[in-house]
């Protein structure tokens, strides 16, 4: 998809409730579900979040519930991804510790 068709779909999202997105959506994953050649790949974080979201729209769970439980769960899931991303950041840097150690 090209950027400014993408920034079109996105522009005319922003100004649908959230009821009338879940539409959107629903109607997105029947047409990737029809016609995707692949799947649309998404990390496990995400995919957990997407699960939980389904199964609350599935019990029927008002929506400002479902909101709010998303934003928390969008919450967790960029503190998991920066304490992953510190965690990469030390790994690398460990080798560069050692490598001025054996130097001296």
């Amino acid at each position: 998809m090209n950027d400014v068709l993408a920034e079109r779909i996105r522009r005319k999202l922003e100004i649908l409730s959230d009821e009338q997105a879940y539409q959107v959506l629903d109607y997105v994953e029947f047409l990737e579900s029809k016609y995707a050649q692949r799947a649309a790949g998404a990390p496990a974080f995400q995919k957990v979040a997407e699960t939980l979201e389904d199964t609350l729209r599935a019990g029927r769970v008002p929506l400002n519930i479902i909101r709010g439980t998303m934003d928390t769960v969008g919450k967790a899931g960029r503190f998991l991804e920066g304490l992953a991303a510190a965690g990469k950041a030390a790994v690398e840097a460990k080798p560069a510790v050692e490598e001025k150690k054996s130097d001296e």
